[in-house]
């Protein structure tokens, strides 16, 4: 698991895709945290991508953090209500604080359970990594 945070953490940008309905959605993220063992994203609650994944917390995450090597992830979303998750996701990336606050009702974490991620590139067979 820490492979995948790491990884995800050098893509800098990585793009989770939702469902809703029977339309894909997919937008960049680039906010993640490792805490208690698990790989966490931020959102507001007042998005639609925080509608769609209490609707259908199935997801998917792609990068690419070298030329020539990506990663995709697929996972259930669940959240965590927990004021302390939310402070750690926003002390590991501050940018967020300009936007959020722990305490402000809009802030939301989500950790990713049943995950496979796989290692992909031009060059190796996929490397794949379950949590």
């Amino acid at each position: 698991m820490q492979e995948v945070y790491e990884y995800l953490k050098k893509c800098g940008t990585f793009y989770l895709a939702t469902a809703e309905g029977d339309q894909p959605r997919v937008r960049p993220f680039g906010a993640v945290d490792l805490f208690e063992g698990k790989i966490y994203l931020q959102t507001g609650n007042v998005k639609p991508v925080f509608a769609q994944m209490q609707a259908n917390p199935k997801v998917e995450i792609s990068g690419m953090a070298d030329e020539g090597s990506w990663i995709r992830i697929t996972a259930t979303a669940v959240r965590d209500d927990r004021m302390e998750a939310r402070q750690h996701m926003l002390d590991e990336n501050p940018g967020l604080k300009r936007m959020y606050a722990a305490d402000d009702g809009n802030c939301e974490v989500l950790y990713l359970k049943d995950a496979t991620a796989q290692f992909c590139s031009f060059t190796a067979p996929p490397k794949v990594v379950t949590f």
